[in-house]
Protein backbone atom coordinates (compact mmCIF):
# COMPACT_ATOMS: atom_id res chain seq x y z
CA UNK A 1 0.00 0.00 0.00
CA UNK A 2 1.73 3.35 -0.98
CA UNK A 3 1.57 6.46 1.20
CA UNK A 4 -1.73 8.31 -0.03
CA UNK A 5 -0.71 11.14 1.99
CA UNK A 6 2.37 11.65 -0.71
CA UNK A 7 -0.15 11.46 -3.07
CA UNK A 8 -1.96 14.03 -1.87
CA UNK A 9 0.83 15.89 -0.95
CA UNK A 10 2.47 15.88 -4.61
CA UNK A 11 -0.57 16.42 -6.08
CA UNK A 12 -1.25 19.47 -3.69
CA UNK A 13 2.01 20.87 -4.79
CA UNK A 14 1.05 20.83 -8.42
CA UNK A 15 -2.04 22.41 -8.45
CA UNK A 16 -0.40 24.99 -5.90
CA UNK A 17 1.57 25.89 -9.25
CA UNK A 18 -1.40 26.62 -10.96
CA UNK A 19 -2.80 28.29 -7.21
CA UNK A 20 0.28 29.72 -5.64
CA UNK A 21 2.27 31.20 -8.68
CA UNK A 22 -0.86 32.79 -9.87
CA UNK A 23 -1.64 34.14 -6.11
CA UNK A 24 2.43 35.27 -5.49
CA UNK A 25 2.10 37.10 -8.97
CA UNK A 26 -1.28 38.50 -7.42
CA UNK A 27 0.71 39.65 -4.41
CA UNK A 28 3.92 40.79 -6.43
CA UNK A 29 0.61 43.39 -8.04
CA UNK A 30 -0.43 44.59 -4.38
CA UNK A 31 2.68 46.46 -3.58
CA UNK A 32 2.48 48.09 -7.55
CA UNK A 33 -1.29 48.91 -6.72
CA UNK A 34 -1.65 50.09 -3.15
CA UNK A 35 1.38 52.66 -4.38
CA UNK A 36 -0.32 53.86 -7.27
CA UNK A 37 -3.47 54.19 -6.08
CA UNK A 38 -4.56 55.62 -3.49
CA UNK A 39 -6.63 53.71 -0.78
CA UNK A 40 -10.31 55.31 -2.02
CA UNK A 41 -9.28 53.92 -5.47
CA UNK A 42 -7.81 50.60 -4.27
CA UNK A 43 -11.67 50.19 -2.50
CA UNK A 44 -12.91 49.89 -6.28
CA UNK A 45 -10.56 46.93 -6.73
CA UNK A 46 -11.54 45.25 -3.15
CA UNK A 47 -15.32 45.73 -4.15
CA UNK A 48 -15.88 44.46 -7.54
CA UNK A 49 -13.46 41.34 -6.78
CA UNK A 50 -15.94 40.45 -3.62
CA UNK A 51 -19.00 41.10 -5.75
CA UNK A 52 -16.88 39.24 -8.53
CA UNK A 53 -16.62 36.14 -6.14
CA UNK A 54 -20.17 36.47 -4.86
CA UNK A 55 -21.66 36.25 -8.27
CA UNK A 56 -19.30 33.42 -9.06
CA UNK A 57 -21.56 31.10 -6.61
CA UNK A 58 -24.57 32.20 -8.62
CA UNK A 59 -23.26 31.53 -12.19
CA UNK A 60 -21.82 28.63 -11.22
CA UNK A 61 -24.38 26.98 -8.87
CA UNK A 62 -22.31 24.25 -7.55
CA UNK A 63 -22.13 22.79 -10.37
CA UNK A 64 -18.21 21.81 -9.50
CA UNK A 65 -18.14 19.77 -7.13
CA UNK A 66 -21.90 18.10 -8.36
CA UNK A 67 -20.07 17.33 -11.41
CA UNK A 68 -16.99 15.39 -9.06
CA UNK A 69 -19.83 13.47 -7.95
CA UNK A 70 -21.43 12.25 -10.67
CA UNK A 71 -18.36 11.91 -12.65
CA UNK A 72 -17.00 9.67 -10.19
CA UNK A 73 -20.33 7.16 -10.42
CA UNK A 74 -21.56 7.12 -13.69
CA UNK A 75 -20.37 4.81 -16.66
CA UNK A 76 -20.85 7.66 -19.01
CA UNK A 77 -18.61 10.60 -18.05
CA UNK A 78 -19.10 12.20 -20.78
CA UNK A 79 -22.98 12.49 -20.45
CA UNK A 80 -22.18 14.00 -17.04
CA UNK A 81 -19.74 16.26 -18.26
CA UNK A 82 -21.77 17.51 -21.58
CA UNK A 83 -25.06 18.15 -19.06
CA UNK A 84 -23.02 20.00 -16.50
CA UNK A 85 -21.32 22.57 -19.50
CA UNK A 86 -25.01 22.98 -21.23
CA UNK A 87 -26.40 23.83 -18.15
CA UNK A 88 -23.95 26.64 -17.42
CA UNK A 89 -23.44 28.06 -20.91
CA UNK A 90 -26.97 28.62 -20.91
CA UNK A 91 -27.46 29.96 -17.23
CA UNK A 92 -24.84 32.19 -17.72
CA UNK A 93 -25.82 33.88 -21.09
CA UNK A 94 -28.65 34.47 -19.47
CA UNK A 95 -27.53 36.22 -16.26
CA UNK A 96 -24.66 37.85 -17.96
CA UNK A 97 -26.74 39.56 -20.58
CA UNK A 98 -29.12 41.13 -17.71
CA UNK A 99 -26.01 42.50 -16.03
CA UNK A 100 -25.02 43.85 -18.90
CA UNK A 101 -28.04 45.40 -19.84
CA UNK A 102 -27.82 47.64 -16.37
CA UNK A 103 -24.52 47.91 -15.97
CA UNK A 104 -24.99 52.16 -15.97
CA UNK A 105 -27.28 51.51 -13.08
CA UNK A 106 -25.05 49.23 -11.07
CA UNK A 107 -22.00 51.06 -11.55
CA UNK A 108 -23.91 54.58 -10.36
CA UNK A 109 -25.03 53.30 -7.21
CA UNK A 110 -21.70 51.74 -6.36
CA UNK A 111 -19.95 55.51 -6.61
CA UNK A 112 -19.24 57.60 -4.31
CA UNK A 113 -18.91 61.49 -4.10
CA UNK A 114 -15.70 60.90 -4.12
CA UNK A 115 -14.94 58.05 -7.21
CA UNK A 116 -16.70 57.16 -9.47
CA UNK A 117 -17.30 53.56 -10.88
CA UNK A 118 -17.60 53.27 -14.93
CA UNK A 119 -19.98 50.90 -16.63
CA UNK A 120 -17.27 49.72 -18.47
CA UNK A 121 -16.29 48.16 -15.00
CA UNK A 122 -19.33 45.98 -14.85
CA UNK A 123 -18.79 44.81 -18.47
CA UNK A 124 -15.34 43.59 -17.79
CA UNK A 125 -16.41 42.08 -14.34
CA UNK A 126 -19.79 40.45 -16.19
CA UNK A 127 -16.98 39.26 -18.50
CA UNK A 128 -14.99 38.02 -16.02
CA UNK A 129 -17.88 36.09 -13.95
CA UNK A 130 -19.25 34.15 -17.46
CA UNK A 131 -16.19 32.76 -18.42
CA UNK A 132 -15.16 31.75 -14.93
CA UNK A 133 -18.39 29.88 -14.94
CA UNK A 134 -17.82 28.06 -17.95
CA UNK A 135 -14.15 27.12 -17.67
CA UNK A 136 -15.20 25.75 -14.23
CA UNK A 137 -16.20 22.25 -15.76
CA UNK A 138 -13.25 21.88 -18.39
CA UNK A 139 -10.51 22.62 -15.04
CA UNK A 140 -12.83 20.05 -12.98
CA UNK A 141 -11.95 17.56 -15.19
CA UNK A 142 -9.07 17.90 -15.44
CA UNK A 143 -8.82 17.68 -12.13
CA UNK A 144 -11.27 14.18 -11.88
CA UNK A 145 -8.78 12.68 -14.68
CA UNK A 146 -5.72 13.14 -12.44
CA UNK A 147 -3.99 16.30 -14.72
CA UNK A 148 -2.41 18.21 -12.66
CA UNK A 149 0.09 19.77 -14.90
CA UNK A 150 -2.40 20.68 -17.62
CA UNK A 151 -4.66 22.45 -15.11
CA UNK A 152 -1.83 24.19 -13.72
CA UNK A 153 -0.30 24.96 -16.99
CA UNK A 154 -3.49 26.73 -18.19
CA UNK A 155 -3.80 28.38 -14.96
CA UNK A 156 0.15 29.81 -15.06
CA UNK A 157 -0.57 31.50 -18.68
CA UNK A 158 -4.13 33.01 -17.56
CA UNK A 159 -2.81 34.80 -14.37
CA UNK A 160 1.09 36.08 -16.23
CA UNK A 161 -1.22 37.38 -19.26
CA UNK A 162 -3.20 38.94 -16.49
CA UNK A 163 -0.58 40.32 -14.38
CA UNK A 164 1.19 41.79 -16.96
CA UNK A 165 -1.07 43.27 -18.90
CA UNK A 166 -1.80 44.83 -15.76
CA UNK A 167 1.80 45.55 -14.77
CA UNK A 168 1.97 47.33 -18.52
CA UNK A 169 -1.04 49.34 -17.79
CA UNK A 170 -0.24 50.84 -14.13
CA UNK A 171 3.78 51.06 -14.35
CA UNK A 172 4.06 52.04 -18.18
CA UNK A 173 1.21 53.42 -19.93
CA UNK A 174 -0.16 55.07 -16.79
CA UNK A 175 3.66 56.93 -15.96
CA UNK A 176 3.68 58.04 -19.61
CA UNK A 177 0.42 59.18 -19.33
CA UNK A 178 1.15 61.00 -16.16
CA UNK A 179 4.29 62.47 -17.27
CA UNK A 180 3.02 64.13 -20.37
CA UNK A 181 4.94 61.77 -23.14
CA UNK A 182 2.94 61.85 -26.05
CA UNK A 183 3.35 58.66 -27.47
CA UNK A 184 1.79 55.57 -27.87
CA UNK A 185 2.09 54.33 -24.49
CA UNK A 186 0.58 57.31 -22.75
CA UNK A 187 -1.90 57.18 -25.56
CA UNK A 188 -3.26 53.76 -24.30
CA UNK A 189 -4.06 55.14 -20.88
CA UNK A 190 -7.58 56.73 -19.29
CA UNK A 191 -7.11 58.31 -15.90
CA UNK A 192 -10.48 58.04 -15.68
CA UNK A 193 -10.47 53.73 -15.86
CA UNK A 194 -7.70 53.70 -13.56
CA UNK A 195 -7.80 51.08 -11.34
CA UNK A 196 -10.39 49.74 -13.63
CA UNK A 197 -7.28 48.29 -15.83
CA UNK A 198 -7.20 45.55 -13.49
CA UNK A 199 -10.77 44.52 -14.35
CA UNK A 200 -9.79 45.13 -18.12
CA UNK A 201 -6.64 42.64 -17.86
CA UNK A 202 -8.24 39.87 -16.58
CA UNK A 203 -11.19 39.91 -19.08
CA UNK A 204 -8.90 39.66 -21.28
CA UNK A 205 -6.48 36.89 -19.64
CA UNK A 206 -9.64 35.27 -19.41
CA UNK A 207 -10.48 35.39 -23.18
CA UNK A 208 -7.31 33.74 -23.94
CA UNK A 209 -7.68 30.78 -21.41
CA UNK A 210 -11.19 30.50 -23.38
CA UNK A 211 -9.19 29.59 -26.34
CA UNK A 212 -6.99 27.31 -24.69
CA UNK A 213 -9.76 25.54 -23.60
CA UNK A 214 -11.54 25.47 -26.61
CA UNK A 215 -10.98 21.81 -27.50
CA UNK A 216 -13.05 21.27 -24.39
CA UNK A 217 -16.22 22.57 -25.90
CA UNK A 218 -15.63 20.75 -29.22
CA UNK A 219 -17.32 17.74 -27.58
CA UNK A 220 -20.04 19.15 -26.39
CA UNK A 221 -23.69 18.14 -28.17
CA UNK A 222 -26.82 20.26 -27.80
CA UNK A 223 -28.31 17.04 -26.30
CA UNK A 224 -29.06 17.36 -22.46
CA UNK A 225 -30.09 14.40 -20.76
CA UNK A 226 -33.20 15.72 -19.16
CA UNK A 227 -33.21 12.63 -16.29
CA UNK A 228 -29.81 12.91 -15.50
CA UNK A 229 -30.21 16.74 -15.30
CA UNK A 230 -33.02 16.49 -12.46
CA UNK A 231 -30.58 14.10 -10.58
CA UNK A 232 -27.87 16.95 -10.61
CA UNK A 233 -30.05 19.91 -9.92
CA UNK A 234 -31.45 17.77 -6.70
CA UNK A 235 -27.42 17.11 -5.75
CA UNK A 236 -26.65 20.85 -6.58
CA UNK A 237 -29.65 23.18 -4.77
CA UNK A 238 -28.23 22.46 -1.51
CA UNK A 239 -24.83 23.54 -2.94
CA UNK A 240 -26.58 26.48 -4.96
CA UNK A 241 -27.47 27.97 -0.43
CA UNK A 242 -24.04 26.90 0.91
CA UNK A 243 -22.21 28.82 -1.92
CA UNK A 244 -24.01 31.87 -1.48
CA UNK A 245 -23.98 31.28 2.10
CA UNK A 246 -19.79 30.94 2.10
CA UNK A 247 -19.38 33.84 0.02
CA UNK A 248 -21.34 36.14 2.50
CA UNK A 249 -19.20 34.90 4.96
CA UNK A 250 -16.00 35.66 2.47
CA UNK A 251 -17.06 38.89 0.71
CA UNK A 252 -20.00 40.27 2.13
CA UNK A 253 -18.31 42.98 4.65
CA UNK A 254 -16.07 44.52 1.50
CA UNK A 255 -19.06 44.52 -0.46
CA UNK A 256 -21.34 46.05 2.25
CA UNK A 257 -18.66 48.22 4.40
CA UNK A 258 -19.60 51.55 2.38
CA UNK A 259 -23.46 50.57 3.55
CA UNK A 260 -22.52 50.78 6.82
CA UNK A 261 -20.60 53.40 7.86
CA UNK A 262 -22.04 56.52 7.72
CA UNK A 263 -19.11 58.89 5.86
CA UNK A 264 -18.87 57.00 2.43
CA UNK A 265 -15.56 58.81 1.63
CA UNK A 266 -14.25 57.49 4.66
CA UNK A 267 -16.09 54.15 3.69
CA UNK A 268 -14.23 54.12 0.57
CA UNK A 269 -10.74 54.79 2.17
CA UNK A 270 -11.72 51.88 4.75
CA UNK A 271 -12.59 49.64 2.31
CA UNK A 272 -9.09 50.16 0.33
CA UNK A 273 -7.10 49.85 3.40
CA UNK A 274 -8.98 46.51 4.47
CA UNK A 275 -8.55 44.82 1.04
CA UNK A 276 -4.79 45.99 0.77
CA UNK A 277 -4.23 44.13 4.31
CA UNK A 278 -6.82 41.23 3.29
CA UNK A 279 -3.67 40.53 0.84
CA UNK A 280 -1.58 40.00 3.93
CA UNK A 281 -3.16 37.35 4.84
CA UNK A 282 -2.60 35.44 1.28
CA UNK A 283 0.05 32.45 2.17
CA UNK A 284 -2.95 31.25 4.23
CA UNK A 285 -5.16 31.15 0.99
CA UNK A 286 -2.56 30.48 -1.08
CA UNK A 287 -2.23 27.20 1.01
CA UNK A 288 -6.03 26.54 1.74
CA UNK A 289 -6.88 27.10 -2.08
CA UNK A 290 -4.15 24.52 -3.53
CA UNK A 291 -5.20 21.92 -0.93
CA UNK A 292 -8.36 22.10 -1.87
CA UNK A 293 -8.00 21.95 -5.61
CA UNK A 294 -5.84 18.61 -4.77
CA UNK A 295 -8.38 17.69 -1.99
CA UNK A 296 -11.73 17.42 -2.97
CA UNK A 297 -11.16 14.65 -5.56
CA UNK A 298 -9.18 13.16 -3.47
CA UNK A 299 -11.67 12.51 -0.72
CA UNK A 300 -14.27 11.08 -3.17
CA UNK A 301 -11.95 9.15 -5.01
CA UNK A 302 -10.67 7.38 -1.48
CA UNK A 303 -14.29 7.11 -0.21
CA UNK A 304 -14.41 3.05 -1.02
CA UNK A 305 -11.57 2.84 0.81
CA UNK A 306 -11.85 0.42 4.40
CA UNK A 307 -9.56 3.02 6.06
CA UNK A 308 -10.83 6.09 4.07
CA UNK A 309 -12.01 7.59 7.87
CA UNK A 310 -8.53 7.18 9.26
CA UNK A 311 -6.91 8.90 6.43
CA UNK A 312 -9.33 11.95 6.42
CA UNK A 313 -8.25 12.16 10.34
CA UNK A 314 -4.87 12.15 9.75
CA UNK A 315 -5.07 14.84 6.84
CA UNK A 316 -6.97 17.04 8.98
CA UNK A 317 -4.17 16.71 11.66
CA UNK A 318 -1.20 17.85 9.56
CA UNK A 319 -3.49 20.16 7.96
CA UNK A 320 -4.29 22.24 10.78
CA UNK A 321 -0.60 22.34 11.99
CA UNK A 322 1.05 23.47 8.83
CA UNK A 323 -1.66 26.49 9.02
CA UNK A 324 -0.61 27.04 12.49
CA UNK A 325 3.04 27.17 10.84
CA UNK A 326 1.85 29.74 8.28
CA UNK A 327 0.25 31.54 10.62
CA UNK A 328 3.09 32.07 12.80
CA UNK A 329 5.87 32.62 9.66
CA UNK A 330 3.21 35.43 8.73
CA UNK A 331 3.03 37.30 11.97
CA UNK A 332 6.89 36.60 13.22
CA UNK A 333 7.83 38.73 9.65
CA UNK A 334 4.91 41.29 9.81
CA UNK A 335 7.31 43.75 10.29
CA UNK A 336 8.70 43.22 6.70
CA UNK A 337 5.84 41.90 4.94
CA UNK A 338 4.07 45.28 6.16
CA UNK A 339 6.37 46.89 3.14
CA UNK A 340 3.68 45.12 0.56
CA UNK A 341 1.55 48.15 1.13
CA UNK A 342 2.23 51.72 1.09
CA UNK A 343 2.13 53.59 4.34
CA UNK A 344 -1.36 54.39 3.76
CA UNK A 345 -3.10 50.92 4.35
CA UNK A 346 -0.93 49.71 7.48
CA UNK A 347 -3.42 51.48 9.74
CA UNK A 348 -5.48 48.10 8.84
CA UNK A 349 -2.91 45.92 9.93
CA UNK A 350 -4.48 44.68 13.47
CA UNK A 351 -7.02 42.72 11.01
CA UNK A 352 -4.39 40.34 9.34
CA UNK A 353 -3.32 37.52 12.41
CA UNK A 354 -7.62 37.91 12.84
CA UNK A 355 -7.72 37.14 9.29
CA UNK A 356 -5.40 33.83 9.38
CA UNK A 357 -6.84 32.74 11.80
CA UNK A 358 -10.75 32.68 10.10
CA UNK A 359 -8.72 31.05 6.77
CA UNK A 360 -7.13 28.61 9.35
CA UNK A 361 -10.74 27.87 10.36
CA UNK A 362 -12.35 28.18 6.69
CA UNK A 363 -9.52 25.38 6.08
CA UNK A 364 -11.26 22.95 8.70
CA UNK A 365 -14.38 23.73 7.54
CA UNK A 366 -13.23 22.21 4.00
CA UNK A 367 -11.90 19.31 5.42
CA UNK A 368 -14.77 18.54 7.68
CA UNK A 369 -17.29 19.10 4.30
CA UNK A 370 -16.53 15.58 3.48
CA UNK A 371 -18.67 14.04 5.72
CA UNK A 372 -21.92 15.72 3.80
CA UNK A 373 -20.53 15.65 0.74
CA UNK A 374 -19.94 11.91 0.66
CA UNK A 375 -23.18 10.79 2.52
CA UNK A 376 -25.56 12.98 -0.35
CA UNK A 377 -26.78 14.84 2.61
CA UNK A 378 -25.35 18.38 0.69
CA UNK A 379 -28.21 20.18 2.77
CA UNK A 380 -26.65 19.94 5.92
CA UNK A 381 -23.62 22.09 4.21
CA UNK A 382 -26.25 24.24 3.32
CA UNK A 383 -28.05 24.96 7.01
CA UNK A 384 -24.36 25.06 8.28
CA UNK A 385 -22.69 27.96 6.00
CA UNK A 386 -26.32 30.21 6.52
CA UNK A 387 -25.80 29.69 10.39
CA UNK A 388 -22.25 31.57 9.45
CA UNK A 389 -23.94 34.05 7.23
CA UNK A 390 -26.26 35.08 9.97
CA UNK A 391 -23.14 35.47 12.01
CA UNK A 392 -21.27 37.35 9.66
CA UNK A 393 -24.20 39.43 8.90
CA UNK A 394 -25.01 40.25 12.74
CA UNK A 395 -21.76 41.41 13.68
CA UNK A 396 -21.15 43.50 10.52
CA UNK A 397 -24.23 45.00 11.10
CA UNK A 398 -24.39 45.55 14.62
CA UNK A 399 -20.58 46.60 15.04
CA UNK A 400 -19.43 48.05 11.55
CA UNK A 401 -20.29 51.53 12.20
CA UNK A 402 -18.58 52.20 15.14
CA UNK A 403 -15.32 49.63 14.62
CA UNK A 404 -15.34 49.78 10.83
CA UNK A 405 -13.29 47.30 8.75
CA UNK A 406 -11.70 45.81 12.48
CA UNK A 407 -15.41 44.81 12.75
CA UNK A 408 -15.32 42.85 9.58
CA UNK A 409 -12.10 40.93 10.41
CA UNK A 410 -14.13 39.83 13.72
CA UNK A 411 -17.04 38.54 12.23
CA UNK A 412 -15.27 36.57 9.34
CA UNK A 413 -13.35 34.76 12.07
CA UNK A 414 -16.44 34.29 14.28
CA UNK A 415 -18.51 33.24 11.23
CA UNK A 416 -15.74 30.68 10.08
CA UNK A 417 -15.47 29.34 13.74
CA UNK A 418 -18.91 28.47 14.45
CA UNK A 419 -19.33 26.89 11.15
CA UNK A 420 -16.26 24.75 11.90
CA UNK A 421 -17.33 23.92 15.39
CA UNK A 422 -21.68 23.31 14.39
CA UNK A 423 -20.11 20.80 11.37
CA UNK A 424 -17.93 18.88 13.71
CA UNK A 425 -20.57 18.10 16.20
CA UNK A 426 -22.86 17.52 12.98
CA UNK A 427 -20.17 15.45 11.25
CA UNK A 428 -19.94 13.22 14.90
CA UNK A 429 -23.12 12.33 14.64
CA UNK A 430 -23.28 11.36 11.19
CA UNK A 431 -20.44 10.39 10.09
CA UNK A 432 -17.89 9.73 12.38
CA UNK A 433 -14.64 10.50 11.73
CA UNK A 434 -11.93 10.10 14.90
CA UNK A 435 -9.91 13.56 14.70
CA UNK A 436 -7.00 13.88 16.93
CA UNK A 437 -8.43 16.68 18.63
CA UNK A 438 -5.69 16.62 20.88
CA UNK A 439 -2.78 16.76 18.82
CA UNK A 440 -4.29 19.26 16.78
CA UNK A 441 -5.38 22.14 19.63
CA UNK A 442 -1.42 21.40 21.11
CA UNK A 443 -0.20 22.87 17.94
CA UNK A 444 -2.62 25.92 17.22
CA UNK A 445 -1.99 27.05 20.97
CA UNK A 446 1.62 26.70 20.55
CA UNK A 447 1.66 28.95 17.63
CA UNK A 448 -1.34 31.36 19.44
CA UNK A 449 1.41 31.48 22.55
CA UNK A 450 4.48 31.96 20.48
CA UNK A 451 2.65 34.79 19.17
CA UNK A 452 1.33 36.40 21.95
CA UNK A 453 4.76 35.70 23.69
CA UNK A 454 6.44 37.75 20.47
CA UNK A 455 3.78 40.99 21.70
CA UNK A 456 5.88 41.37 25.01
CA UNK A 457 8.65 43.17 23.25
CA UNK A 458 7.01 44.77 20.02
CA UNK A 459 8.35 48.01 21.86
CA UNK A 460 11.75 47.25 20.55
CA UNK A 461 13.31 50.16 18.48
CA UNK A 462 15.96 47.20 16.91
CA UNK A 463 13.89 45.82 13.85
CA UNK A 464 16.56 42.99 13.12
CA UNK A 465 16.82 41.81 17.02
CA UNK A 466 13.15 41.89 16.61
CA UNK A 467 12.75 39.65 13.59
CA UNK A 468 15.59 37.46 15.06
CA UNK A 469 13.59 37.02 18.50
CA UNK A 470 10.27 36.07 16.53
CA UNK A 471 11.82 33.80 14.02
CA UNK A 472 13.47 31.44 16.66
CA UNK A 473 9.72 30.95 17.36
CA UNK A 474 9.44 29.75 14.16
CA UNK A 475 12.17 27.70 14.59
CA UNK A 476 11.19 26.23 17.54
CA UNK A 477 7.47 25.23 16.49
CA UNK A 478 9.36 23.44 13.52
CA UNK A 479 11.75 21.58 15.84
CA UNK A 480 8.42 20.75 18.10
CA UNK A 481 6.67 19.32 15.53
CA UNK A 482 10.30 17.51 14.57
CA UNK A 483 10.05 15.87 17.77
CA UNK A 484 6.77 15.04 18.06
CA UNK A 485 5.38 14.10 14.53
CA UNK A 486 7.59 13.65 12.31
CA UNK A 487 8.11 9.85 13.39
CA UNK A 488 4.18 9.46 13.25
CA UNK A 489 4.50 11.44 9.12
CA UNK A 490 6.53 9.12 8.19
CA UNK A 491 4.75 6.13 9.60
CA UNK A 492 1.02 6.97 8.38
CA UNK A 493 0.80 3.64 6.10
CA UNK A 494 1.12 1.74 9.97
CA UNK A 495 -1.35 4.39 10.93
CA UNK A 496 -3.74 3.62 8.41
CA UNK A 497 -3.37 -0.46 8.85
CA UNK A 498 -3.80 -0.41 12.81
Amino acid sequence: MSNPLKKLAGQTMIYGLGTILPRFLNYFLTPILTYAFSAAEYGINGQLFAIISFLNIIFLFGMETTFFNFYSKNENKHEVYNNAILMLLVTSAIMGSVLILFSDSIAQSLSTPSVTYLPQFVVWCVIIIVSDAIMAVPFAKMRSDNQPLKFSLIKIINVLINAGLTVFFVLVCKPAYEHGEGNLFSSMYNPEIGIGYCFLSMAIANGVTLLLLSKQFISVKLNLNKELMLQMLKYTWPLIILGLAGMVNETLDRIILKELMLDKDAAQIALGIYSGCYKIAILMTIFIQAFRFAVEPFFFSQAADKNSKKLYAIIMKYFVIFCSFLFLGTMMNLEWIQYLVDEEYRAGLNVVPILLMANLCLGVVYNLSIWYKLSQKTGYGAIIAIIGAVVTIVINVAFVPQYGFTACAWATLAAYGTMMVVSYFLGQKQFPIKYNIRAISVFVIIALGFYGLSLTYQGLDNVILKLLLNNLFVILFAWLFYKLEFSNLKNVKNQLQS
